[in-house]
């Protein structure tokens, strides 16, 4: 249930068929990155952590001043982020190189890439799970040892018409009307970028939904949130979880699992800044016009019929 002045109330849904109902349920994951010791650490003090949901892994990076990421052989594309504007970017891949201030997200494409990375902040790197070597490395690895059932499968969208090549969007969007955050996606994955929020949320103007058969990540980089989550009923007492209210700070990820009914409250008395993950990209947000900011470099699927 949205607020009516979320944008998302306008969103085609529907309740689930009577006996639809998954017979399983899985509970949530919430990483706090700074609270796990980094998977790796370079010479020259950048720290570097990974958590994943089924569909996707996200590694995330205090930058130091200067570091260097590097993929050998990545099977498909992949986004890179730099939240702030302390941080730039000089970015290989492809056959191509391009450099880009901080404040901005990037698509890399598959194969071999390399990014030089200056200035001191965070640095946020989002795979599919076919980077498995990386999804080897989240700390919550073990969550995903056997395949949650209530997600759907990871199935490529189309490639953008033009060919693999780096692509890079400014995060200086403004706000419209109508439309929800800033949203992009590539042929494996789609963010939302919502608009940080200063100070608490409006309590009054929550937004309690569920997906079907698709997790969320939400990466929160700035500030703090609540995330509550509340699973629905089977007829199977023994798969019956209690609600959870949990607090995160940043840098953190959550994956919240289908079909659990859930919203995020920002608590902070200061920044807060959320980050939505799906993988892949969704159909909903894709089919509202002018949504998807960059709809035009990667076409949808055509429309089940």
């Amino acid at each position: 249930m949205y607020s009516p002045t979320d944008p998302r109330a306008a969103l085609a849904s529907a309740p689930p068929a009577a006996g639809t109902t998954p017979a399983v349920s899985y509970p949530a994951d919430y990483v706090t990155f700074r609270d796990a010791a980094p998977a790796a650490t370079d010479a020259e003090g950048s720290r570097h952590w990974y958590a994943r949901g089924q569909n996707f892994v996200v590694a995330y990076s205090d930058c130091a001043g200067a570091m260097r990421l590097r993929r050998v052989s990545q099977p498909d594309e992949w986004l890179l982020l730099l939240p702030g504007a302390q941080t730039s970017a000089r970015i290989t891949a492809g056959g191509q190189v391009a450099s880009t201030e901080g404040y901005c997200l990037a698509v890399i494409p598959p194969g071999a890439s390399e990014i030089e990375v200056t200035g001191r902040g965070q640095v946020v790197r989002i795979f599919s799970s076919n980077a498995a070597d990386l999804c080897a490395l989240a700390i919550n690895a073990g969550s995903y040892d056997h395949e949650h059932r209530t997600v759907a499968p990871l199935r490529p969208w189309p490639a953008a018409a033009d060919g693999p090549r780096i692509r890079v969007y400014s995060l200086d969007v403004r706000r419209a009307d109508g439309r929800l955050g800033r949203i992009w996606r590539c042929s494996t994955l789609m963010v939302n970028m919502s608009f940080p929020i200063e100070g608490p949320r409006d309590q009054t103007k929550l937004s309690p939904h569920s997906h079907a058969d698709f997790e969320q990540g939400s990466l929160v980089v700035a500030g703090e949130y609540v995330h509550h989550i509340r699973w629905p009923w089977t007829p199977d007492r023994r798969t019956w979880r209690e609600d959870e209210h949990e607090v995160c700070g940043s840098p953190s990820l959550a994956v919240i699992p289908p079909p659990a009914i859930h919203t995020s409250q920002a608590i902070g008395p200061g920044t807060n800044h959320l980050i939505d993950i799906f993988a892949p990209p969704r159909r909903d947000f894709s089919d509202r016009p002018g949504w998807v900011l960059n709809a035009a470099d990667y076409p949808a699927p055509p429309a089940a019929g």
